[in-house]
C-alpha cells in the first residue's frame, strides 16, 4: 500500500496529471476501452491491484481505513478522468457500497474484518437486493431469515445479481419479520458468505451470451447475527443510505459520448454526413450530450460545494440513458443489415460495435432505479404532484 498523500491539497490540474501518471504507468493497454461493460473480477484484478498498491483504489473512504478520502470535487475528478482515460469498470460493489455501508453503520469489528479484505481483493462482493417480482417494488422482498440462537437461517432467491458467479461475500436484504404494518419495516442487512452451505448461483445468459446477472439461491443457509450490518429489522434505511449519491453517476457522460464517437466513425466511413437528414439528427444528439454535460456539472458543483443532492437529480439517469439508446439506435440503422450479434463492422482504419452497444443501451435505463421509477419522483418529490 502507498503511503498516504494529502490529494485535496493538490490543484486540481495537478491532481489529474497524477491519475493520468497512473493509468500510463500500470494500466496495460489492452485494459483500457474494454467493450465488455462489466468485465469478472479476474480480467481486470491487475488493475484492482495497481489501484491497491499505489493507493488510489477507494477515492471516498477514510485515509484511516485505506482511503483517499478525496473531497466531493475531487472525487468528481476522479470519475472524469477514469471515463475519459478509459479505464476498464472493476467489481465496485465492495468499494462503492458494502465499504461506505460499514464505514457508516458498521461495527468497530466488521470494519476491521471487511474493509481490508476488499482493498486486498480478498473479499469480492455481490449486491443481493432485487427479487422476482420485487425489483423496483423492492419493499415487497420475500427472502426470510429466521432467527435460530445466534445464527439466522436464510431462505429465498434474488435474481440479477450482478457477477454473482466470481464474488464469494454477497450483501443482501431479507425479510426478519412480517408483524410490520409498513413493508419497510423488518427488513435488516445481512452479509452473507457465499461459500456457505445452501447457496447456489446460477448465471442467466444475455442475447450477446454474456453472464453479467445471476440467479442466487439460499437453501436453510446459515448465517452468524453477528453478520448483520445495523439494527435488525431496520435495514431498509440502512441500505438506502449508501445509495444518495449514485444517480449522478449514473447521469455522467460517459455513456452516450463512447456511443456517438463510434457513430461518427461509422458515419465517416459510410459517408452519411453528405446526408442532411442523417446530419440534422447528428447534430441533434451532439447537442443533447452538450445540454447532458451542462446539466451534470450543475448537479456536480452542488457536491463541490458540500451541499446535498435533492430529487431532482433523478432527471440526470433518464436523460443519460434516453440519449444513450437514441444514438445507438441511430448507429443500428446506419449500420443496416451488417450490424450483427457478434460481429464488429469495418470502419474505415477502426471497427465499430454498433449492436453491442444497441443491446447494452437497454439495461442502463433499468438498473439502479428504472426510468419509470425515476419519473416517478420527479412528478411526487419535485413537481409536487398527487399520487
Amino acid at each position: 500500500m502507498a503511503p498516504a498523500t494529502d490529494w485535496n491539497a493538490m490543484s486540481d490540474e495537478a491532481f489529474r496529471e497524477a491519475f493520468r501518471d497512473l493509468v500510463a504507468r500500470r494500466l496495460p493497454a489492452e485494459l483500457r476501452f474494454m467493450r465488455k461493460q462489466r468485465p469478472l473480477f479476474d480480467e481486470v484484478s491487475v488493475w484492482y491491484h495497481a489501484l491497491a498498491e499505489e493507493g488510489w483504489l477507494a477515492p471516498v473512504w477514510p485515509v484511516e481505513h485505506g482511503g483517499m478520502g478525496l473531497t466531493p470535487a475531487k472525487h468528481m475528478i476522479y470519475v472524469e478522468e477514469w471515463g475519459r482515460l478509459g479505464c476498464p469498470r472493476i467489481p465496485d460493489h465492495g468499494l462503492g457500497l458494502i465499504g461506505p455501508l460499514l464505514l457508516e453503520h458498521g461495527t468497530e469489528e466488521q470494519k476491521a474484518h471487511y474493509l481490508p479484505r476488499i482493498l486486498t481483493g480478498e473479499h469480492v462482493w455481490c449486491q443481493g437486493y432485487s427479487e422476482p417480482n420485487s425489483g423496483s417494488d423492492l419493499a415487497s422482498l420475500r427472502t426470510a431469515a429466521v432467527r435460530d440462537g445466534d445464527v439466522f437461517v436464510v431462505n429465498g432467491q434474488k435474481i440479477w445479481t450482478t457477477l454473482a458467479h466470481c464474488a464469494n461475500w454477497i450483501f443482501a436484504l431479507v425479510r426478519t419479520s412480517r408483524d410490520e404494518k409498513v413493508r419497510q419495516k423488518g427488513i435488516t442487512v445481512l452479509l452473507i458468505d457465499m461459500t456457505t452451505p445452501g447457496v447456489r448461483v446460477r448465471p442467466i445468459a444475455n442475447l450477446r451470451g454474456e453472464t453479467d446477472f445471476c440467479e442466487v439461491f439460499f437453501d436453510d443457509v446459515r448465517v452468524p447475527v453477528a453478520n448483520v450490518v445495523g439494527e435488525i429489522d431496520q435495514g431498509w434505511d440502512v441500505a438506502k443510505s449508501v445509495l444518495g449519491h449514485e444517480r449522478i453517476f449514473l447521469g455522467a457522460t460517459t455513456r452516450p459520448e463512447i456511443a456517438i464517437e463510434r457513430l461518427e466513425k461509422l458515419a465517416r466511413a459510410r459517408g452519411a454526413f453528405d446526408d442532411p437528414a442523417f446530419l440534422s439528427r447528428y447534430a441533434k444528439h451532439r447537442l443533447d450530450i452538450y445540454d447532458l454535460g451542462s446539466a451534470f456539472e450543475r448537479f456536480a458543483k452542488v457536491l463541490r460545494d458540500g451541499g446535498e443532492l435533492g430529487a431532482d437529480v433523478s432527471m440526470l439517469k433518464i436523460f443519460t440513458t434516453e440519449l444513450y439508446q437514441r444514438i445507438t439506435e441511430e448507429t443500428l440503422m446506419l449500420a443496416g443489415e451488417d450490424a450483427r450479434f457478434f460481429d464488429d463492422i469495418e470502419a474505415g482504419n477502426d471497427e465499430v460495435d454498433a449492436m453491442n452497444l444497441f443491446l447494452d443501451s437497454r439495461a442502463p435505463a433499468i438498473f439502479g432505479g428504472s426510468n419509470e421509477i425515476q419519473k416517478n419522483i420527479l412528478a411526487k418529490a419535485v413537481l409536487r404532484l398527487p399520487s
